[in-house]
């Protein structure tokens, strides 16, 4: 599996982005997907993700009001949409995908090492 993230580049505060994740190898209803961020000086970071089997996502508290996760299965591709940028949403973002496509805890989710495939990420810069 392959995942491609892209759509970072420099934002201002209060703007939105759409970030897409182009993943290839797998049919998107075989893998899970997640997004998760990893600002300068800080570990990585769970945001949300979207399971294989089913179209329920999971975010992590911190995320539910500014983000929104979701997948084209015919393009292939999971998209992050971010709300009302802030500076502090700067940071490298990855896409990232697992084997497993049931349910599962956000718990379960925020866990970087269930994650069997990882993006190469891309930069988000906002400025105020």
């Amino acid at each position: 599996v392959q995942l491609q993230a892209s759509g970072g580049g420099l934002a201002q505060a209060g703007d939105s982005l759409r970030l897409p994740c182009a993943v290839s190898g797998r049919m998107l209803r075989t893998i899970s997907v997640a997004w998760f961020r990893q600002a300068p000086g800080k570990d990585r970071e769970f945001i949300a993700t979207v399971r294989g089997s089913e179209t329920r996502s999971y975010y992590a508290d911190s995320m539910k009001d500014r983000f929104t996760i979701s997948r084209d299965v015919a393009g292939s591709t999971v998209y992050l949409q971010i709300h009302s940028l802030k500076p502090e949403d700067t940071a490298i973002y990855y896409c990232a995908a697992e084997r497993t496509v049931g349910r599962i805890s956000t718990q379960q989710a925020m866990n970087v090492d269930r994650y069997n495939w990882w993006g190469q990420g891309t930069l988000v810069t906002v400025s105020s």
